[in-house]
């Protein structure tokens, strides 16, 4: 039981990695570099501050909850 909790820890800081690089690192520290690409005639860098990281957000849900069936799955904690 303690290797599940390892990987699902491991998992969840990944996750929680991933989204501080897209929320804070595109939105605010990266945003000049990204704002000289357009996207849907948006600069990129206050696509991700208003969209993007939204967008990235529900995505990494949908990526935990993944994770997180294969994990029971593989551990035979499943809820079935």
């Amino acid at each position: 039981m303690e290797r599940y909790w390892k990987k699902n820890l491991q998992t969840l800081a990944l996750l929680l990695f991933i989204w501080f690089v897209v929320s804070f690192g595109f939105g605010i520290l990266w945003v000049e570099e990204l704002n000289t690409i357009r996207l849907g005639g948006f600069k990129l860098g206050f696509w991700f501050a208003q969209q993007g990281s939204i967008y990235s957000f529900v995505i990494l849900i949908f990526i935990y909850v993944i994770r997180m069936n294969a994990l029971d799955r593989e551990f035979k904690v499943n809820e079935d």
